[in-house]
């Protein structure tokens, strides 16, 4: 299994960023993918998860309504439109699979393949 992470960057605070995960080794349509984010002394945190086969989503409180996860099955790639980005938003993000939908579904522990990470820098 292979994430590969693009698309982080530096950006203004109210600005906007995409992010891409292309997987291969898995397929989308089968299990959950999600994006995580790490600050630096702070522990990796679950920002937003995607069941593309029954359409669940998962939003952490600190980015609903800023956020949007989608996944396009056909490329085996999922996407984060992160909008209205604030400082704290500054962090390493990575994407993850396979995990299923259910209980703590977007915790990094039910996640065990993961990215290399790509930096996101909110400037204020």
């Amino acid at each position: 299994v292979q994430l590969v992470e693009s698309g982080g960057g530096l950006v203004q605070a109210g600005g906007s960023l995409t992010l891409s995960c292309t997987i291969s080794g898995l397929s989308i349509d089968m299990f959950a993918v999600g994006w995580f984010r790490q600050a630096p002394g702070k522990e990796r945190e679950g920002v937003s998860c995607i069941s593309s086969s029954d359409g669940h989503t998962y939003y952490t409180d600190s980015v609903k309504d800023r956020f949007t996860i989608s996944s396009d099955t056909a490329k085996n790639t999922i996407y984060l439109q992160m909008n209205s980005l604030k400082p704290e938003d500054t962090a390493v993000y990575f994407c993850a699979g396979p995990g299923r939908y259910g209980s703590s579904w977007c915790a990094p522990p039910a996640y065990e393949h993961w990215g290399q990470g790509t930096q996101v820098t909110v400037s204020s």
